[in-house]
């Protein structure tokens, strides 16, 4: 789950983080009231689950209330990616003399948490990442110890901070690691992390996401949640015990299983396809199951073809070829289907398909290519 820059700040705030003061206008006129308030320089940034809002211009620094009034008109109903600006942030003007990075990320590999650092602020990381990637510094936190005050310091150290600068850039650094592994996030991160013309440490910038199997030991994160944000159909399969998250390819999957879905949408690309989403309709999927993931599929305009990929263990494939007629008996498809059936009762699952004028093949690789064929 993702929340709001504003959300990220209180979040911050609430573990001692120094951030910058802002209030949230959702017209024109609370924008300009807000300005008043603050006086003097502010900026108005648009609240969307997306990154890119500076180059799409939904960053701009207003010097009087009139002007953050006439910035709000602007940003307010914006499309930054998809996503529809409702709201906007109204925070002070900072004095920012450098800009740094900082975040908190899992470590897969090592199974640790990933606490970097870079003094390129306020760009995206990723493309520090690939085009410097010697300028972002690591250090890794231990689950069972956490992150270290001194790590905070070899951080400073090496990022070239002033050493009367360092104290304070680890306490940030630790209380970062601490939102991370209390709140059960997958993602905090500062961007930039500025120190003032007078010297002190400001996040004027903030994200994070949590992982929504924890949410149920964080009411008051769950609470944040913008359903507006929010891919709609996600939400939709969520509620159908579907796994789904929609990507930007133009073939439609269907599958049985998170291990075979990924394994599905690497055979598409191999042949050269792009997968339209991952869905995993579970280990035991029924009927109804199936036919549910086959709405939520074709809902997407940019779906050209559909692969169904069921390998049958607990899944049967009869159940699933019942789940594909009651589908097309309720859903009108004008896009090419390719089934692949394998496993327990999947001739059975044949026969079916057959009876309604399809067929199924008994390999993924022979499925891949042919669903990419079909999509050209």
């Amino acid at each position: 789950m993702n929340v709001h820059e504003y959300q990220a700040a209180g979040v911050l705030a609430n573990y001692g983080i120094p951030v910058n003061p802002g209030r949230v206008a959702r017209t024109p006129d609370e924008a300009e009231a807000i300005a008043r308030d603050f006086g003097g320089v502010v900026v108005v940034k648009a609240q969307v689950h997306t990154g890119g809002r500076g180059k799409a211009g939904g960053v701009k620094l207003a010097k009087t209330p009139d002007e953050a009034r006439d910035a709000a008109g602007h940003i307010l109903g914006m499309d930054i990616r998809g996503h529809i600006v409702h709201k906007v942030l109204v925070a002070k003007g900072a004095d920012i003399a450098s800009e740094f990075y900082l975040g908190v990320v899992l470590d897969r590999p090592n199974r640790k948490v990933l606490v970097m650092s870079s003094a390129e602020g306020g760009v995206e990381i990723e493309e520090v990442a690939k085009t410097d990637p010697e300028k972002i510094v690591r250090k890794l936190g231990d689950p069972m110890v956490g992150f270290r005050s001194y790590q905070g310091r070899e951080l400073g150290f090496e990022l070239g901070l002033p050493a009367d600068k360092v104290n304070g850039f680890a306490a940030i650094a630790s209380k970062l690691y601490d939102v991370y592994f209390k709140e059960d996030a997958t993602l905090v991160e500062i961007n930039p992390l500025i120190l003032t013309g007078d010297g002190a440490w400001l996040a004027i910038d903030s994200k994070m996401s949590f992982d929504d199997s924890a949410l149920a030991r964080h009411p008051k994160i769950e609470e944040m949640r913008d359903i507006a944000e929010e891919n709609a159909t996600e939400l939709e399969a969520k509620k159908s015990g579907i796994s789904f998250v929609k990507l930007d390819g133009n073939i439609g999957c269907i599958v049985n299983g998170a291990g075979l879905a990924m394994a599905t949408m690497d055979a598409v690309k191999l042949h050269g396809g792009e997968p339209a989403n991952f869905l995993d309709v579970g280990g035991g999927a029924n009927a109804a199951q199936v036919a549910k993931a086959f709405r939520l599929v074709t809902a997407d305009p940019n779906v050209k073809a559909i692969l169904i990929n069921i390998f049958g263990g607990i899944t049967r494939g009869d159940e699933v070829a019942n789940g594909i007629r009651e589908a097309l008996d309720e859903v009108e498809v004008k896009v090419p289907i390719v089934v692949r059936l394998s496993g327990t009762n999947a001739e059975e699952g044949k026969t079916i398909l057959a009876e309604g004028g399809m067929t199924a093949v008994s390999s993924m690789d022979e499925a891949a290519a042919q669903v990419v064929t079909s999509a050209e």
